[in-house]
């Protein structure tokens, strides 16, 4: 069985990204909103690779 921990970038749940970043849900949806935050929607729910929103942190368009 494979643990979460041993896969190699994988989507994360909007929960979980929250948790990774410490911001709230509502932070979360404002930020994919206003600074093109990277999220992919997969039926009714958001996902993310932690890759790709660590990139867009260190672009510096987290801050704008």
């Amino acid at each position: 069985m494979i643990m979460n921990n041993e896969i190699p970038d994988r989507w994360y749940s909007t929960k979980e990204i929250c948790a990774y970043l410490g911001i709230s849900r509502d932070t979360m949806l404002v930020w994919i909103a206003t600074k093109n935050m990277p999220a992919h929607k997969v039926g009714r729910n958001w996902k993310f690779k932690v890759s790709e929103v660590d990139e867009w942190i260190k672009s510096g368009q987290a801050a704008e």
